[in-house]
């Protein structure tokens, strides 16, 4: 396990850049699409998170979407959805992109809640500088919120919407989280097809 590495917390003051590369339009570059019921093996040189740096661990990849893990979590799990093609804000999403991000986001919230275990989470989206969108590209942060009271840990700080002291991502524990959030995606697909529900 590599040391993890505190980051100061968000600055609300920042405004994305639009004179850097997109990081997530590098990622989508770099992972090509496959089916998500039958994703590659994680040692696949498809899902090679080296492919960038910082790494990407993929965990969905549609011709139309990707997810993959924060590299920045606020909890074990924090992935990040949004549509391949770069569209700042979710006003520029186009209609069939935004019934795709509706499906997946019921789906992997499904596959997030079996891979770790953590029955609450939150769906955030942010549009624009002012209402902390680091990143401008549209995306939808998936947080599980595992139970802090009912374990004791009160003094422990649960960060909210961006704010907060965060740690990187272990690249090992991330590697395979990303392995496991993608068969659970492919067991919610199955389940879903057989139920109708797709």
């Amino acid at each position: 396990m590599t040391e993890s590495k505190l980051l100061q917390p968000f600055d609300p003051g920042a405004v994305p850049s639009d004179s850097e590369p997109c990081p997530f339009c590098n990622i989508s570059a770099s992972f090509a699409p496959f089916d998500p019921d039958h994703p590659p093996p994680a040692n696949s040189p498809s899902l090679d998170p080296a492919k960038l740096a910082p790494p990407a661990f993929v965990v969905l990849s549609t011709p139309t979407l990707i997810a993959f893990l924060d590299i920045l979590p606020l909890s074990p799990g924090h992935l990040l959805l949004c549509p391949r093609a770069h569209r700042p804000k979710l006003t520029d999403v186009m209609p069939s992109e935004a019934a795709d991000l509706g499906v997946y986001l019921r789906v992997l919230s499904a596959a997030l809640v079996r891979a770790t275990g953590v029955p609450d989470w939150n769906i955030v989206q942010n549009n624009g500088a002012a209402a902390a969108q680091v990143v401008n590209h549209v995306h939808y942060h998936l947080i599980p919120r595992p139970e802090i009271r009912a374990s004791g840990r009160f003094s422990e700080s649960f960060t909210m919407f961006g704010r907060g002291v965060r740690e990187e991502l272990d690249d090992e524990e991330a590697v395979v989280l990303a392995e496991k959030l993608r068969r659970c995606v492919a067991l919610v697909l199955e389940e879903e097809s057989r139920r109708g529900r797709l």
